[in-house]
Order: C-alpha cells, then structure tokens, then sequence
C-alpha cells in the first residue's frame, strides 16, 4: 500500500507540522523576506533550523505511534513571490525541486514501517493569504501556479496542498494542474473570525464549487490560518460536506487576520487549550486525517494535540 493509501486508509490521526514561517522569524530570529521560508536552503544554518525543526514533529509521531505530512518550505514558491524576490521561472522551480530533496533526506533518516512519511508540496495563494486583492479565475490560476506545480511533482511529492486559499477559483486552478501532472491534491481554506472565507463564501460553498468543478479530485479539504472559535459554528451539524475536511491546522491567537498582520509579538496562545479545541473538533469531523497548526503554534502545541487527538483516538 502507497503512503497516500495509507493516508486516506488510516483509523488513526497522522501528524504535520506548524507555524513555519512564524517559529521561525519569532522564535529561531531568522528574517524570512515576503515570509519566504525556502530562502532558508541557501545556507547552513538555515538548513540546521529546518532539520531541527522538522526533527521534533517527526519524533512526537514516532513517540505516538502515528504517520506525517512533511511539507515543503515552498509556501512562497510560486512565480508571483518568486519574481517578488528576484527570481525567474527556472530559478523558481530549482528552488521548489531543492525544497523537496532537502525533505528527502528527512524522510530517509526517520521513515518506519510504524512512521510512513508522505512528501507534500506546498502551494501558496498567488496573492496575500489574508486578503484576495485579485479573485483569480481557475484557468488563470492554473497557468499562475503550473510552473511550481510541475518542479514539485517532477522532484518527488506524493501530493500537492494548495494552502491558506482565500477563494475557490485560486484552489479549482490548483487542483487542475496537479491532476495535469498525475498528483493528488488537497485544499486549505483560511476563514475570517466569522468563520468565511475572505470572500465571503462559506466553507461548504466553497468545497461544494471546487468538487463540483474538479469531479471530486481533492483528496480531501483543510481549515488553516484561523483559530478554532473563528469556525467552530460553521460546521453545520450534519452536513455532507463536512465528511471532506481531512485536516486542520489552527491559529495558536484567537486574533483576526487583520490584527495579526499588524502584531510585533507572536501570541503563542495555550498549547493545552487548543488541543483541547481539537478534540472537539475531532469529534465533530469524522474525517479528520492530519492534525497540524499555523501561526502561532510549535513543537509544544502539536504534542499536547498529538496527546489529546491521537491517543484518544486509539483508545
């Protein structure tokens, strides 16, 4: 069985990382220009912070017994931020193919049998992962994110997520170019604190109109880049759609996009109480498969998840 079988076949909730991009500039004092995580492979001791951050996710899912989503650092890898940062399409997709071997070597030194490690390549929105300046249409989309979309394909990923998606036009273009280049795909939403898109749309809505205009191609849908009292109320209770959300990944701060855009310190929030927000929201998502976080959150937050999600689970 492949790892993406495994994945869609598991009884028990696998593990991803967490705020990336915020561990890293708050807690690790790396200034990552546009949020621009890959830029970290261009030196030691970026590639040091990465291995080290990686390396205790990995051992929580060994310790607990359980599977992992290592995403690549390519969240700001498409050619709209690329060329923000001063690179071409070639540079661009040499970046996203050295994002996947560097985790690679990750998955080389800690896949078991009991640890199965699924590569996902990491697309992010072509514009702010707040605020859709531009609603994109899916064919523009696709020709957008293409280029990035092949490098990773092309370097080895099992999957594609299309991450912190603020509309659905955005996430149909995504889920189409991955299908072109014969890889799975899965979709994250962000909602504001009302528990919408920025856009206004509702998650349902939202995953109705990517399903209905991709027959069904996500693997599987995710909620990232919001806290979960932002969307708790939005899962209306028996809704069809609401068997596609696979995952979550949460905000550690209860703060709105807007605030946190404008906040100099991280709210780290408590580690405790958001596991405690998972639990519930595992028991109102039947589906869920990978349990993560997003700004805010660390190694301590995905523990205290793991220990509250996972063990339950199994129990």
């Amino acid at each position: 069985m492949d790892r993406i079988e495994k994945l869609k076949n598991t009884s028990t909730p696998w593990l991803t990382d967490a705020g990336l991009e915020t561990a890293m500039i708050f807690l690790e004092g790396i200034d990552l220009p546009h949020f621009a995580a890959f830029t970290m492979l261009d030196s030691e001791k970026g590639r040091n912070a990465l291995t080290r951050y990686f390396d205790e996710f990995l051992q929580t899912a060994r310790t607990l017994g359980t599977g992992f989503v290592l995403d690549t650092p390519t969240w700001r890898a498409g050619t709209v931020w690329g060329a923000e940062l001063g690179l071409n399409t070639d540079q661009i997709q040499a970046v996203n193919r050295d994002s996947v071997a560097f985790l690679q070597t990750l998955r080389e030194t800690w896949e078991t049998p009991q640890l199965p490690i699924i590569l996902n390549g990491v697309v992010g929105p072509a514009g702010d992962g707040y605020a859709p300046e531009n609603v994109l249409t899916p064919q523009v989309a696709r020709a957008i994110h293409d280029a990035q979309v092949a490098a990773l394909v092309d370097a080895g990923v099992d999957m594609i997520s299309a991450v912190t998606m603020t509309h659905s036009g955005e996430a149909i273009g995504i889920v189409r170019a991955a299908a072109e280049h014969g890889c799975r795909s899965v979709v994250a939403f962000t909602v504001e604190t009302d528990g919408r898109l920025p856009t206004g749309q509702t998650i349902g809505d939202a995953i109705g109109e990517v399903d209905d205009a991709t027959g069904n191609s996500p693997l599987f849908y995710m909620i990232n880049c919001a806290h979960p009292d932002h969307f708790r109320d939005a899962l209306t209770r028996g809704a069809p759609w609401l068997a596609r959300i696979g995952a979550v990944r949460a905000n550690a701060s209860r703060m709105s996009h807007a605030e946190l855009d404008q906040a100099e310190e991280l709210d780290f929030g408590d580690p405790a109480e958001l596991a405690g927000d998972y639990r519930v929201l595992q028991q109102m998502l039947g589906q869920l498969k990978v349990l993560g976080g997003c700004c805010g959150t660390d190694h301590r937050h995905i523990a205290a998840i793991g220990q509250s999600c996972v063990h339950a689970h199994a129990a």
